[in-house]
C-alpha cells in the first residue's frame, strides 16, 4: 500500500477509534501544506492544495488569471498558454493550474504526522472539556491523588482536579485513594486541558447530595427551597412539598434516618438540620430555629429583622454553640434575627 492510501487508511481508523472527523484532519493538513507550498513559490496567496478522500493523493493547484501579457508569472498565465488547457478561456477568466513540485509527496507526509498528532491532541482536549463542562456546578465523586503544597489533586477518571486549600473543610483530611464527593466549581479550556476546580466548602454540595439521594426530590415532588452552610460544621435545609400527602422532611431523613445519614457520613459527620420551608416568613424563623422550642416571633417585613422570645431554659439552645444556630437561622430565611428569652423580656 503507498503512503498516500496508508495516510487514509490510518485516519479513517482514527474517526473510528478516536471519534475525530477524518475530514477536519484532511482539511488542517491542506491547510498547512498551503503555508509549505510558500517555500517553493515565494508566496501562496493563490495556492490551493487538495488530498483526495480516497486515495489520499495530494495535488497543488496555482489559481491563475488569464491576461493577454503575463507581467506576474505566479498569478498570471497568457491567454495561449490557458488554450491549451481550455480553449474555451477568455482574458479575465480564472483558471486552476496544476504545479505540484516534484519532492512534495515526501513534504506531504512529515505534514501529516504533524498535524494529525496535534489534533489527536487538539480534539482529545475538546472531548474532555466537552465532557466535564456538563458537571460543572454538579457533584462528582474523585479518588484523592496527592497534597500539592496545601491543596489536593483529585483524579476524576480521564483528568485530575484540583481542590484548592480556600474550598477544603478545616479538619478533613484526605489520604491518597480515597474516594470522596466533591461539588464542580468552574471547568476552564486550556491549551494543557481543561482545568477544573472543585470544593467541599459549597452550600449547593449538601444540596446535589440530596438530589442523588432522596428520589422525591429528583422527581420533583419536594423541593429545596433555601440552604446555609458552615462547612464541617452544621447545614441548615428548608424543603416544601408539592404534594399534600408527602412529609418533605421526613423525605429527606429517610427510613431510621438512612438517607440524612449516608449525607452525613459523606460530609464527615458535619450536623444537618432539615426543617419545613414556609411562605410565613415568623413560621419560617420558627422552624429555621430548630431544634430549639419558640414562644413567640415578631417580624418587621420591610426591615427584614425578627423578634424571638424563646423559653428561658432553651436560649442557649437557640443561639447555639458560639452563636451558630441563630446565624444559620438568619442567612436561611434572610432575615436579621434578635433572639431573647421569657426572662429577659419581662425584665425590660
Amino acid at each position: 500500500m503507498d503512503a498516500n492510501r496508508e495516510l487514509i487508511e490510518a485516519l479513517n481508523q482514527l474517526e473510528k477509534e478516536k471519534d475525530i472527523k477524518k475530514e477536519v484532519i484532511l482539511e488542517a493538513l491542506e491547510n498547512s501544506l498551503v503555508a509549505a507550498c510558500k517555500n517553493n513559490f515565494g508566496r501562496a496567496d493563490n495556492i490551493k492544495v487538495n488530498i483526495d478522500r480516497e486515495t489520499g493523493v495530494v495535488n497543488v493547484y496555482a489559481m491563475k488569471q488569464v491576461v493577454e501579457q503575463v507581467t506576474d508569472p505566479v498569478t498570471q498565465i497568457s491567454l495561449a498558454e490557458a488554450r491549451k488547457k481550455d480553449v474555451t478561456l477568455n482574458v479575465g477568466d480564472t483558471v486552476n493550474i496544476e504545479v505540484t513540485p516534484k519532492n512534495f509527496g515526501r513534504i506531504a507526509a512529515q505534514k501529516a504526522k504533524q498535524v494529525v498528532v496535534q489534533k489527536i491532541r487538539e480534539e482529545e482536549r475538546k472531548v474532555l472539556y466537552e465532557q466535564y463542562v456538563t458537571k460543572e456546578r454538579d457533584i462528582v465523586t474523585g479518588i484523592v491523588q496527592r497534597y500539592v503544597g496545601n491543596n489536593i489533586s483529585i483524579n476524576l477518571g480521564k483528568v485530575d482536579a484540583m481542590l484548592n486549600e480556600n474550598e477544603q473543610v478545616k479538619g478533613e483530611v484526605f489520604h491518597p485513594t480515597e474516594r470522596i464527593k466533591l461539588y464542580v466549581l468552574e471547568v476552564k479550556d486550556t491549551p494543557k486541558g481543561p482545568r477544573i476546580l472543585v470544593s467541599r466548602t459549597h452550600p449547593e454540595l449538601v444540596k446535589r447530595l440530596f438530589e442523588a439521594e432522596v428520589a422525591e426530590i429528583q422527581d420533583g415532588t419536594v423541593e429545596i427551597k433555601a440552604i446555609a452552610r458552615e462547612a464541617g460544621s452544621r447545614t441548615k435545609i428548608a424543603v416544601w412539598s408539592n404534594d399534600p400527602n408527602v412529609d418533605a422532611v421526613g423525605a429527606c431523613v429517610g427510613v431510621n434516618g438512612a438517607r440524612v445519614n449516608a449525607i452525613v457520613y459523606e460530609l464527615r459527620d458535619e450536623k444537618i438540620d432539615i426543617i419545613n420551608w414556609s411562605d410565613d416568613p415568623a413560621k419560617l424563623i420558627e422552624n429555621a430555629l430548630s431544634p430549639a422550642k419558640v414562644v413567640s416571633v415578631h417580624v418587621n417585613e420591610e426591615e427584614k429583622s425578627a423578634r424571638v422570645i424563646v423559653p428561658d431554659y432553651q436560649l442557649s439552645l437557640a443561639i447555639g454553640k458560639e452563636g451558630q444556630n441563630a446565624r444559620l437561622a438568619a442567612k436561611l430565611t434572610g432575615y436579621k434575627i434578635d433572639i431573647k428569652s421569657e426572662s429577659q423580656v419581662m425584665g425590660n
